[in-house]
């Protein structure tokens, strides 16, 4: 019997995946060993035992996942696009986060072009789709929030997309509080909600936003039917500068706002008190949790993060992996093995959230986080077709285990064959066939020596490079 009923299937599908152990994370989590996943067009239209679907829709196309796990597409809840793409591995990694922002991630910002904002974006949705990712939210982009949209467009990535806006004093880019949410929703009109690429309400957040500015955006939201995103506290410094502006700290100051609330997803959080630890579960607001960002940052999130807390409390929380010089690998499975690592070793309990919770996170808990879940996160039918096959043949497969424990600890998205994302077949044997890769990389390659020309910036190598021809 197929393990998710629902209205009676009219139709052909398109194809059957066949054979593969179906990590379903349904409501009952189940794992359907030598299962088969149906798509017609964009959408599940069934799930169920291989020789069941292939008996009432003989001769359909099949793909083989015969010794593969099949799981639902990941969920990246903070991912940037632009900026430190075409600079990856040259912000240097022993600096502080303040010079990582201001004396290389602004000037690179500064000097992106509207065709580098479109290849910047397309290099990190090739890097997403290889690792399983099927689904990201853009952390927002200062000029060209569409160049950007083309490039999740064609690579076929799912997502949100957003433009950055601040209006504070002394502030790069900055503009008035007015010019700021015309320009959230122009993005949010262009990308209406149910597309493969949606506009959200997307704030710089930290210090940068006025009052008038935060409440607007939020406004904006909820009068939309959209999300907002934001940052908010990777380190101590936002907390101390809502306390020497405000006198209070950053989500008490927001909660007074109205801006929390279900139709937020902050990105980091890692500084809370316990008020704010209250006040982000009482309002439903989201959390996109990024560690390995904080840990190559230093930011302390061994000393100050309380994600495992506040997901076991109900709180909704997603895994990001930031930018190309923070979290440094668009890869939801390495997130998730650090996340659940984190939680055990700070608690100094082995029995904190492991694989099963950190999986939901990546899954069906991430796709609640931004709001998409009755859409995607699960292999179910009705769903759309976002699946991403994981070849388990492998060494750090056998002998074949708890899947959820090998997900999180024993592999990561190097392990993924084959994706699929609206039914649309994205990655075939380990390649994005949606794109030229062997183009990008030329294209990329000649782009970032001029975007650091532009940018003023100099390269710095930690050891000597020597030429030996």
């Amino acid at each position: 019997m197929a393990l998710t009923p629902g209205l009676p299937l009219t139709g052909v599908p398109d194809l059957l995946l066949t054979g593969g152990d179906v990590v379903t994370m349904n409501a009952r989590r189940e794992v359907l060993m030598g299962g088969a996943v149906a798509i017609r067009g964009d959408t599940i239209a069934a799930v169920g035992a291989t020789s069941e679907l292939r008996a009432r829709w003989p001769g359909v196309p099949e793909l083989d996942a015969t010794d593969c796990v099949v799981t639902p597409g990941m969920v990246n809840a903070h991912q940037h696009h632009t900026g430190d793409p075409l600079a990856r591995a040259c912000i240097p990694d022993d600096v502080p986060s303040d010079e990582a922002i201001f004396q290389w991630s602004v000037p690179l910002h500064g000097a992106h072009r509207p065709q580098d904002d479109e290849l910047s974006a397309l290099l990190a949705c090739v890097e997403s789709l290889r690792n399983g990712v099927t689904t990201v939210v853009e952390a927002g982009t200062v000029a060209h929030p569409d160049r950007v949209a083309a490039a999740m467009l064609q690579a076929g990535l799912r997502g949100t997309v957003g433009t950055w806006g601040w209006d504070v004093d002394d502030a790069p880019f900055a503009a008035p509080a007015e010019e700021v949410l015309d320009r959230l929703a122009a993005v949010v009109d262009a990308y209406p909600a149910g597309g493969l690429v949606e506009g959200w309400v997307t704030l710089v957040g930290h210090g940068l936003a006025s009052d008038t500015l935060l409440a607007g955006a939020a406004d904006l939201a909820r009068s939309t039917g959209t999300r907002m995103t934001m940052h908010m506290s990777p380190g101590p410094s936002d907390p101390e500068h809502y306390l020497s502006v405000k006198a209070r700290r950053p989500l008490v100051h927001l909660a007074d706002l109205g801006v929390l609330g279900p139709h937020l997803l902050l990105a980091h959080a890692v500084w809370l008190d316990d008020a704010e630890v209250d006040a982000l579960i009482e309002s439903d607001t989201a959390v996109a949790y990024c560690p390995w960002a904080y840990l190559r940052l230093g930011q302390g999130v061994t000393r100050a993060g309380r994600h495992g807390e506040i997901f076991t409390r109900g709180g909704r929380v997603a895994l990001g992996c930031d930018s190309a010089n923070a979290g440094d690998a668009a890869d939801i499975l390495r997130a998730a093995a650090l996340a659940a690592g984190l939680a055990k070793d700070m608690a100094l309990d082995p029995t904190a959230i492991g694989a099963p919770e950190v999986l939901e996170m990546a899954t069906i808990r991430g796709a609640e986080a931004i709001g998409m879940a009755g859409r995607l996160g699960s292999i179910e039918q009705g769903k759309l077709a976002d699946l991403v096959v994981h070849d388990a043949t492998g060494p750090q497969w056998t002998p074949r285990g708890d899947v959820a424990q090998q997900l999180v600890w024993s592999t990561d998205g190097r392990s993924v064959r084959d994706v699929f994302v609206g039914g649309r077949h994205v990655v075939r044997q380990g390649r994005c066939v949606t794109v030229d890769e062997r183009a990008l990389r030329a294209e990329a390659v000649k782009a970032s020596a001029g975007l650091f020309d532009r940018a003023g910036v100099t390269v710095r190598h930690h050891w000597p490079h020597v030429r030996s021809h």
